[in-house]
């Protein structure tokens, strides 16, 4: 893919762009940060809109591994464990099936933004062919129910099933893992596959609770009053006044089957998203039938280290997302010495591009202005679709910019912005997921580990693990997180190689007799400074960034170093644990034997 039409030398000024950056950063820094959200459970039910509960009864029981989270990390993690030939095992999920944010994400439009052939995970072993390239919402919650019945997952899920507590019994040397359905599970090893997108958040609006028209996220999208289906015709809506807040990744997507069925839509916009050209087609078979085997893991390497900052000597993926890095690792490659300015002038090129393209698609000049975003590229997820921006030129869309500031408050007629008062029938909050806040509020349950530490505590005072996955003081936990580990655009190649992580490493401690296994202090220390050594320099580009959750909101409150990522090519990351595990003997890992074992090896 590549968008010809504006590749072309545009002519700006570095210093106007810079200036223009800093007012529009500056206008939307607030105090409050992260803290400016509220928790979605306070306004609006927590309830599975999709699925009826079932009544069943408490269970306890033993388990080798209780996995927390039925999304693509859990599913990933069950399936390896049962590749290895562990089977006691148990799936706990909140929603009614696997899925995870495809579970509870089914708002018209949805898609994956990152191409389907990467985006899917085992895809060679399935046999899947993906029907486009960016798969719709149905057809990836499909998928998952396909990866569920093809490993056998579901006779070993809870659903619709909470964590409320995982307790580490020294005694026994097991997790309690305690469920709001009475459950009491007692497994020797956990593994929290609890995703980075799945807990809602709703903007801090005051007046928020005093809507009297009809209002939901959408994560939890309501057809019932909407009427339609994931494809659109949403008939529900004719003749309504609908309002949808935000303009990030999923309000770009339900927005233009939104202006198709609303009687009349108005998006409130705080900060604009920078939207390309997505180019979604059907997938060509002779093409994918022609790929020899290892190919998508060979891709999904390709795209982690384009979107890391490589340049490629060859570029087997084209789309929206290789066009936005390829011209900055090409403009650092030629000059080095140079890098921080080329890079900087090829970011403004690139969202120059950005800007044009709206300037051309969108009729009205002063909705086509606010339209266009002032921030480098990457301090907001860049978006791609070919249908959001023509949405503006409809006579029934209104974009009700607020010029940085977010809506004044809300009524219980509608939203005001700017002392105007904009009356709805219907407000639809766009307004993301839980990311900066606390890895414990996401999750919605907190971690006790040794002497009853417990993981808030530990993240306060910095975080002390080997690779970010095991924790000091924490035995037999396996954590997939951001914390001291890596990260990539595309996610589910993260989940991958931390689900074979996770079940090779069961499988090496079960084969030794292990009975506890955590990493040692030295061990720990080391990763911090391995991980330390990647920090030098990095930090100032996200600090000039627009606030949002890619820079923690814009805060200027500074976080525990010991809580940093790994920066960089998340394939070093990987192979570095891969190369780990494959020495044998869990290295930096402090291991008791069970007794039977201990006393055979005496």
């Amino acid at each position: 893919m590549h968008d010809e039409k504006h590749d072309v030398a545009l002519e700006f000024s570095p210093e106007k762009l810079r200036e223009k950056y800093r007012v529009e950063r500056q206008k939307r820094l607030r105090d409050d940060g992260i803290e400016q959200y509220r928790d979605f459970a306070g306004l609006f039910s927590e309830d599975d809109p999709y699925m009826a509960r079932t009544e069943r009864e408490a269970r306890h029981e033993l388990a080798d591994v209780a996995i927390i989270g039925g999304g693509f990390g859990g599913m990933l993690s069950g399936a390896r464990l049962r590749q290895a030939g562990v089977d006691n095992f148990r799936i706990i999920e909140k929603g009614g099936d696997f899925g995870g944010t495809w579970y509870w994400n089914r708002y018209p439009g949805a898609r994956c933004d990152v191409e389907s052939y990467i985006y899917l995970p085992m895809i060679e072993e399935t046999g899947y062919v993906p029907s486009e390239k960016y798969v719709t919402a149905p057809e990836i919650f499909a998928y998952c129910q396909l990866l569920g019945n093809q490993f056998s997952l579901y006779e070993n899920a809870l659903f619709q099933t909470a964590v409320q507590d995982l307790q580490w019994d020294e005694a026994a040397k097991r997790w309690l893992v305690s469920t709001d359905r009475g459950d009491l599970l007692k497994a020797r090893f956990v593994i929290i596959a609890g995703g980075v997108l799945h807990k809602p958040k709703l903007p801090g609006i005051p007046g928020i609770e005093t809507f009297e028209g009809h209002s939901f996220h959408t994560c939890r999208w309501d057809y019932a009053y909407t009427g339609g289906n994931a494809g659109g015709g949403l008939t529900g809506l004719a003749g309504k006044r609908v309002g949808i807040v935000g303009t990030g990744a999923t309000a770009i997507q339900a927005i233009p089957p939104l202006a198709e069925s609303a009687g009349h839509l108005y998006v409130f916009q705080r900060t604009p998203s920078g939207v390309g050209v997505r180019a979604n087609g059907p997938t060509d078979h002779a093409w994918f039938a022609a790929q020899v085997p290892g190919w998508q893991r060979e891709r999904m390497e390709h795209f982690t280290f384009i979107t890391a900052g490589g340049h490629p000597e060859k570029v087997l993926i084209e789309d929206g997302w290789t066009e936005v890095f390829i011209p900055l690792a090409k403009a650092v490659a030629e000059n080095p010495q140079n890098a921080e300015e080329l890079r900087q002038l090829a970011d403004f090129r690139n969202m120059e591009r950005v800007r044009a393209r709206i300037a051309e698609i969108v009729k009205d000049s002063a909705t086509a202005e606010a339209l266009k975003p002032y921030y480098n590229q990457m301090c907001k997820r860049p978006c791609f679709h070919d249908e959001y921006l023509e949405s503006f030129n409809r006579p029934n869309v209104t974009l009700v910019d607020t010029d940085g500031q977010g809506i004044e408050r809300i009524t219980a007629k509608g939203a005001v912005v700017r002392g105007v008062e904009y009356e709805l029938d219907c407000l639809i909050y766009a307004s993301g997921f839980e990311v900066a806040t606390s890895y414990t509020s996401r999750l919605g349950f907190e971690i006790r580990g040794r002497n009853g530490e417990t993981m808030t505590q530990r993240l306060q005072q910095g975080v002390s693990t080997l690779f970010g996955i095991h924790s000091r003081g924490f035995p037999n936990l396996i954590m997939f997180s951001t914390t001291q580990a890596a990260y990539s655009i595309n996610f589910v190649h993260v989940l991958v190689e931390l689900s074979q992580h996770a079940a090779d490493v069961i499988s090496q401690a079960r084969a030794m007799g292990a009975e506890t296994i955590e990493p040692s202090k030295e061990a720990a220390e080391a990763w911090f400074n391995t991980l330390l050594g990647r920090l030098q320099g990095f930090g100032a580009f996200h600090k000039e960034c627009t606030p949002g959750y890619f820079n923690n909101e814009g805060s200027t409150k500074p976080g525990n170093v010991r809580n940093a990522g790994f920066v960089g090519n998340a394939n070093e990351y990987f192979d570095i644990i891969r190369k780990w595990r494959a020495a044998g003997g869990l290295q930096g890992l402090e291991i008791t034997l069970q007794p039977q074992t201990a006393a055979v090896t005496q």
